[in-house]
């Protein structure tokens, strides 16, 4: 038995795949120290030339990055922040996304963009903050947002291998997240749910780090109601067969995500749901609001995020 760490996960996923394919690189600001946590050791052991050491630009290491992938290599770039990826959004959804498609498979771009930090983070004040993964969904690049450290490993893994752009969300507030590992770490494959408690009364998706908030709370409730936690874990592709079977159970559903409201990756799963499965009551999110900026000031900044006191309200109003 191993206690394994969120972070440490990332990084032996890096390490295995630097180690097996002569292929892979990782290109980044501050890589070669680890600055983020994901990265330490890395450059000493691979040389940089292969864990590259960027200037301040993520605009012209991405752009390097999908030239990279387009000349048969298997980048992995890292952004410290998620609202960094703004400024490279034209690139991967306008370019990397698109080549392989508008060149009939002729030319591919297996690109990853690991993205640590937000989600939980407070006091990063509104430039990062943001939690886009919604937006990567929306155009239909795969989207990863693991929760767990084995899952961190097995979604990066397979990231990795994938001949598509792939962008993996690890929120601050999994980061530190520790388990005890019995199994050889393994790759998980794209597009898979994971039911980490099993219910009946109420199926509660959650997204990255609120799966941790989802299992308090369902502990919390054991003796009132019995709550089944699902895990998307892939939010492009969504696993809707794991939904819905999950709905067939509970007839209830509740979803927990840390982005904003509006148009966002819970309203999805809800549409969805009413579209597609079987409830007893309307479905509730449990969201940041409509167009969330989060201040710098810590008590605002907390009150804009969801919790566990919203999720216990949501869960009690889907029971009436």
């Amino acid at each position: 038995m191993t206690l394994l760490s969120y972070a440490k996960a990332m990084n032996r996923a890096l390490a295995d795949a630097l180690e097996a394919d002569p292929a892979v690189c990782v290109f980044g600001e501050d890589v070669g120290a680890g600055l983020a946590g994901l990265t330490p050791g890395l450059q000493q052991r691979f040389g940089a030339q292969r864990v590259v050491d960027t200037p301040l630009s993520e605009q012209a290491f991405t752009s390097a990055g999908i030239g990279a992938a387009l000349a048969g290599m298997r980048p992995v770039i890292e952004l410290q922040i998620p609202s960094l990826l703004f400024l490279v959004f034209e690139q991967l959804a306008n370019q990397a996304h698109k080549f392989s498609l508008m060149t009939g498979g002729q030319a591919g771009v297996p690109l990853t963009v690991v993205v640590p930090g937000s989600g939980s983070r407070s006091g990063w004040a509104g430039q990062h903050s943001d939690h886009p993964y919604g937006l990567f969904a929306h155009v239909g690049i795969k989207t990863l947002v693991p929760a767990t450290p084995t899952d961190a490993y097995g979604l990066l893994s397979s990231a990795i291998a994938d001949d598509d752009p792939v962008v993996l969300f690890a929120p601050a507030g999994a980061l530190g997240v520790r388990e005890d590992v019995t199994a050889p770490l393994s790759p998980v494959p794209l597009g898979a749910a994971r039911t980490h408690r099993s219910g009946t009364d109420v199926t509660v998706v959650a997204v990255g780090h609120l799966v941790h908030q989802a299992l308090a709370v369902a502990a919390e409730l054991a003796g009132e109601v019995s709550v089944e936690v699902l895990d998307p874990r892939t939010l492009y592709p969504f696993d809707r067969a794991a939904l819905l079977a999950s709905l067939g159970r509970t007839g209830r559903l509740v979803v927990l995500d840390d982005s904003n409201r509006f148009a966002g990756f819970a309203a999805e799963v809800l549409a969805i749901a009413c579209e597609e499965g079987r409830l007893l009551a309307p479905p509730r999110r449990v969201t940041r609001p409509d167009g969330a900026v989060l201040p710098f000031a810590l008590g605002l900044d907390r009150a804009l995020q969801p919790d566990g006191e919203q999720l216990r309200e949501a869960i009690r109003a889907v029971l009436k």
